[in-house]
């Protein structure tokens, strides 16, 4: 059997579209044993930072897990283990330990960020219904890097706030102008290359194809998908419509050197759960359940595992084996950011960055910021360094200062103010040590903004 990757896979963030939870998909391939899943939702990215973070404690636990199993081994190898560990037979929990830990995933667990962008059959621009610039063209687009990850948040970006006809657009300029750091899929039957098919425009779905390959290289990947639907209430005809878009894809695939993945469209985690997204889309097309009419899905739209994906591509094994390759294209890398906040307009004749620089040194920051509000020393030399750092580093110190310092001073006015020109000894020192926290957490940006808003 061969390895696979999902590589379109859409969550409950598809809205009215999608109905699988992301830790349920991502527990689901890694109890199948996948090295990772891709998250390609309808034209947004809204479930990323989710799919970052619940992979991210996957990998963690993982671990952990290896840690744990190590020193456990080590202990009973070393006669050191406590009696519940041991427990009557100590060659066996030694083994046991050992047989737990080569059960544990050799590499990290890697979620693909994506999306399944539409793409303009004009430009993003152009909003006419008649000449089909409704909606657009499906296409997968995963990150294969922090690079690609930005280039993919800049596309579904625009493609919102510039591109917005039916749903958000992007197109052809665009995808050049932002492709670095991208593996694009040809996508689903509502691709361009497979649409193009479907009318019997060969030679045009061919040129498409080849436009796609010179932009992308060997980061395109011409995309099969199979969903033959097993129950009456169904979708019996889209099946039909992709054995003649595959049988062409993959006749593209030997004249131009396009590599096949195998995919399904997946909308909800497993097969029992088809009755349920059949509602869900009833909802989303606002539509009652016993129109004759009404948009219906195969009902094939479960996450497959491992064996059911080899079931239904057993005879284009490369289609399988390439998902991986995929998988292990993408480089590992973080999504979180420091927060971003705007700057605080404060009055020159307070002070400025440039003064403050000219009058405080280094190690008058250095010392302000990681000793106490009294001025003691708290923190070791490598501790206080990590501080500094994690705050941004001296230029960024000497503009925190310039804001706790103003803060300070607003913060004595309004106490003397609220509490009279003395102010007794529990309240200075309260207010003193709540503004050394702010400053050496590196918020009195924030809170001078906050304070704004009030006043």
């Amino acid at each position: 059997m061969h390895q696979f990757v999902h590589l379109h896979v859409h969550s409950q963030y598809s809205l009215l579209d999608g109905q699988a939870s992301i830790p349920k998909l991502v527990d689901k391939a890694i109890a199948d044993g996948m090295p990772g899943i891709a998250l390609t939702d309808h034209g947004n990215m809204f479930g990323v930072k989710e799919f970052f973070n619940y992979v991210t404690k996957k990998n963690k636990a993982r671990k952990d897990k290896i840690k744990e199993l190590q020193a456990l081994i080590a202990r009973l190898e070393g006669g050191t283990a406590t009696e519940q560990e041991m427990g009557d037979d100590p060659a066996a929990a030694l083994a046991r330990a050992r047989v737990e830990l080569d059960a544990q995933p050799k590499a990290e667990f890697k979620g693909i960020i994506g999306c399944e962008v539409y793409v303009a059959r004009r430009r993003m621009f152009n909003r006419e219904k008649a000449m089909g610039d409704y909606s657009g063209y499906h296409l997968i687009l995963l990150a294969k890097d922090k690079q690609g990850y930005k280039n993919l948040i800049k596309i579904v970006s625009k493609a919102y706030t510039e591109g917005s006809y039916g749903r958000p657009r992007t197109d052809r300029v665009e995808l050049e102008k932002y492709h670095e750091g991208l593996i694009c899929c040809s996508a689903c039957i509502g691709g361009e290359i497979p649409r193009l098919i479907r009318d019997g425009k060969i030679e045009e779905a061919k040129q498409a194809a080849l436009w796609h390959k010179n932009l992308f290289g060997d980061d395109y990947y011409l995309e099969l998908q199979y969903h033959k639907p097993t129950v009456e209430r169904a979708n019996h005809e889209a099946y039909k419509v992709q054995e003649v878009v595959n049988r062409h894809l993959i006749e593209f695939s030997r004249e131009f050197g396009i590599k096949l993945v195998c995919t399904n469209d997946v909308h909800f985690v497993d097969e029992e759960h088809a009755e349920a997204h059949d509602r869900l889309i009833c909802l989303g097309t606002g539509k009652d359940f016993d129109d004759p009419k009404r948009l219906l899905y195969s009902k094939q739209e479960w996450m497959k595992t491992t064996a059911e994906m080899n079931a239904l591509f057993d005879y284009i094994p490369e289609a399988l084996t390439n998902t991986v390759e995929v998988c292990n294209k993408v480089q590992n890398y973080s999504i979180d950011h420091a927060p971003i906040m705007p700057t605080f307009a404060i009055p020159e004749e307070f002070g400025t960055e440039e003064g403050y620089r000219a009058k405080y040194s280094e190690k008058d920051l250095f010392d302000e910021f990681t000793q106490d509000e009294n001025g003691n020393v708290v923190l070791s030399e490598e501790k206080a360094l990590e501080k500094i750092e994690k705050l941004g580093g001296y230029d960024k110190l000497y503009r925190i200062k310039l804001e706790a310092d103003y803060l300070a001073k607003l913060a004595m006015e309004g106490a003397h103010k609220r509490y009279g020109e003395v102010l007794d000894e529990e309240t200075e020192t309260r207010i003193k040590f709540e503004l050394h926290i702010m400053k050496t957490m590196g918020f009195p940006g924030y809170f001078l903004i906050v304070q704004d808003f009030i006043r």
